[in-house]
């Protein structure tokens, strides 16, 4: 068994118990996955998760991929290969994919529930295989020929990237150097440099398709002027078979060398440098920046869950090593010599910091699932052939918060969970240096939490009003009023204030917006307060999300179903404690964070360069 330590049970309980799933499967768009198929998928998963997926990680950590400069290739550690050949074979990889493409049509939520589980075992392996997503981008946007190549990715299971960064763009996508120059024959011909491309090159497949933003020749500045490209590794010269023709003008020329993720192999790419990297549009409009949005976003939720899983190991792995690491005597026998050491789970502090790491854990987990049943909305009402214009709003506004709120929480309380751990935390014998690597790269990469602290405000809260917004608020504020009385009346207050004070918060950066039409200096007061919205946004959805699970588990306490003398009891008392610990120690912060929002400060942007 590996470093990867599962927890089946809270992710069952999430779906089902909490977020009503059960209703949900067997019927209507989904009827083909019922709650028992469900329940067998993540058993089977979660197996194979813990015993094969697991290991491959840690080896490809000890012994990263290879590039070989002459060959312009990379090549990754047998172990690796030897994972993700079972993954493949198994046809976990379907899972994601609709029925026109070989897929099982499954709910969104099932889908990310299995992404945990590979994620938390093996990052890299599960974002190989998600040239998935971008198979179904192409069938959903592409011509008749470019869904056959969509089908074909599939098939012969080939890699995909998403290819947008340059060396001097950065996150300044606008500012796109790459270019593309039309060719009589109808396709066209780029050329350029990208970098930081996760999986730009392996030996995972015998192709690579490449969905690469670049700017055709005579479209104007900024992001408007880009348009989205397919360019393949190697030529599909036979479309109906997939037979592959000549090697393609894009290679590798660097492999990135990392803190982290070392088994992703991250590249430099280099287009028509020596002979033309031919591609064709995407769908046949240029509409670049549109079009990638639909991948950017599917990756901002494997980002998402990619953290929530691994803090999730991670705590778990902490509360293990706790448990048998005896040090010192209880501070209520500080002073009596005679008195037994004890283990450090007797010790507050140790106590205080594994219960938060608990609330934030099983707290994200709770994020990822909700807006993956938002998505089920979303699949349910495309399958009827209507849009649920409501569910699409509230995904967009909850995306950056999984992905921004969820990178940054994570990295800070594996950062906790490393304290628990001592100085043994800090070596290879144990899994969690690993994972503090692996997951900063969270907070970066598809956008650093700036970026999605902006994206929220500015994209999400102002475009529309706050409507969304609003509409969740209320939904979470309602949810807290009510249920006024039992045990947890107390923490349901929090939230009532919580949420009062986000509103207020919200508000003052929409009439700051405002005032910015007039005295355009006013929007740096806004500026400096959308990662601070971001995270308070996010800490009142778990604080609203762990609440829901105490509810569910009072009632199973109440009702005697919760089997009192075994480990289900202890369950429902740590759902229970989690919740109002969370409330208690975290909603609070609103308040300050309200009032440190609303203060003016003209010094930020006032200091001269040269006083930094």
């Amino acid at each position: 068994m590996g470093h990867y330590k599962s927890n089946l049970r809270d992710l069952e309980f999430t779906l089902f118990d909490v977020l009503g799933r059960a209703e949900a499967y067997g019927r209507g768009a989904f009827a083909g996955t019922g709650q028992d198929t469900a329940r067998a998928v993540l058993a089977e998963v979660e197996r194979m998760a813990v015993h094969q997926l697991a290991d491959a990680s840690v080896a490809a950590d000890r012994t990263p991929p290879v590039y070989d400069p002459r060959a312009r290739s990379v090549t990754l550690p047998d172990s690796f290969k030897e994972a993700y050949r079972a993954w493949m074979e198994g046809g976990w990889h379907l899972l994601d994919l609709p029925a026109s493409l070989g897929g099982a049509d499954v709910p969104p939520s099932l889908r990310w529930a299995v992404a945990e589980l590979a994620l938390g075992a093996n990052p890299a392996l599960y974002l190989y295989q998600g040239f998935t997503g971008f198979a179904r981008v192409l069938d959903r946007l592409g011509t008749d020929e470019q869904r056959q190549l969509a089908r074909l990715m599939v098939e012969r299971q080939w890699g995909s990237t998403m290819v947008l960064t340059e060396p001097e763009a950065g996150s300044d996508v606008g500012a796109c150097r790459t270019r593309a120059r039309r060719q009589p024959d109808g396709s066209w011909h780029l050329e350029g440099v990208k970098r930081f491309i996760t999986s730009g090159e392996h030996d995972l497949a015998e192709n690579i398709v490449h969905f690469v933003l670049a700017r055709p020749e005579g479209h104007g500045p900024g992001t408007k002027g880009l348009s989205l490209f397919l360019v393949p590794k190697f030529q599909v010269a036979d479309p109906g078979t997939g037979r592959l023709g000549a090697r393609n003008g894009v290679f590798a020329t660097a492999l990135e060398d990392k803190m982290g993720l070392k088994a992703s192999a991250t590249c430099e790419l280099t287009f028509g440098a020596e002979e033309p990297a031919v591609g064709t549009l995407l769908g046949e409009e240029h509409d670049g920046i549109r079009q990638m949005f639909q991948i950017i976003e599917q990756a901002r939720m494997i980002v998402g869950t990619k953290s929530a899983a691994t803090l999730s190991t991670g705590y778990l792995n902490a509360v293990a090593y706790a448990k048998e690491r005896v040090q010192g005597t209880d501070l209520a026998a500080l002073g009596d010599r005679s008195a037994p050491k004890v283990p450090i789970t007797r010790h507050p502090e140790v106590r205080r910091s594994l219960l938060l790491q608990k609330g934030f854990a099983e707290g994200l987990r709770a994020l990822v699932l909700y807006t993956a049943t938002v998505q089920d909305r979303i699949a349910a009402a495309r399958a009827e052939g209507r849009t649920d214009q409501e569910a699409t709003a509230l995904n967009g506004l909850l995306l950056p918060i999984v992905k921004g709120y969820s990178s940054e929480r994570a990295c800070e309380q594996l950062n906790h969970a490393l304290q628990i751990l001592g100085g043994a935390g800090y070596t290879k014998d144990f899994p969690l240096e690993q994972y503090i690597r692996d997951t900063k790269i969270d907070t970066l990469y598809e956008g650093t939490t700036a970026i999605q602290g902006l994206d929220f405000f500015f994209r999400k809260v102002a475009r529309d009003q706050g409507t969304a917004l609003r509409a969740l608020l209320t939904e979470v504020d309602k949810d807290a009023r009510d249920e006024t009385g039992g045990d947890l009346a107390p923490e349901r207050a929090l939230l009532t204030e919580a949420v009062a004070q986000l509103r207020a918060m919200a508000d003052a950066m929409g009439t700051q917006l405002l005032r910015s039409v007039d005295e355009p200096s006013a929007v740096h007061q806004v500026g400096r307060n959308t990662t601070r919205l971001l995270m308070a946004t996010g800490d009142v959805l778990l604080g609203w999300l762990l609440l829901r699970q105490a509810a569910v588990v009072e009632a199973k306490l109440a009702a005697g179903q919760d089997g009192r003398n075994g480990t289900e009891r202890a369950f429902c008392l740590g759902k229970i404690a989690t919740a109002r610990f969370f409330a208690q120690e975290v909603l609070p912060l609103l308040t300050a964070e309200r009032a440190l929002a609303e203060r003016p400060d003209s010094q930020l942007m006032e200091l001269p360069d040269d006083a930094w």
